[in-house]
């Protein structure tokens, strides 16, 4: 890291950034949903992904869609290092 950058870690996020992964729509046949929480689950952090999906259900989102192949979000990350949390969250509304 440059010397001039400053290295910030745990920086709180406000609601509008989160919101913004609502808006992100797949170029391919992925459900729209399905997108949404992968690129979610991609750019937050636990806290705020459990602040996401309140925004996501709110909004009428799907946390069960499933891809061609019959996989739901968990079964897409559940072989990831660090997936656990997110799985539990997911668990907890689904």
């Amino acid at each position: 890291m440059r010397k001039d950058k400053k290295q910030v870690i745990g920086e709180e996020i406000g609601d509008e950034p989160i919101k913004l992964f609502l808006d992100v729509e797949p170029a391919d046949d992925t459900p729209p949903s399905l997108h949404k929480l992968v690129k979610a689950y991609r750019g937050l952090r636990i806290d705020d992904f459990e602040r996401f999906l309140g925004f996501f259900v709110a909004a009428g989102y799907d946390v069960n869609a499933k891809d061609a192949d019959g996989k739901d979000f968990v079964a897409l990350i559940e072989d990831q290092r660090n997936a656990q949390p997110y799985i539990e969250l997911i668990k907890s509304i689904a």
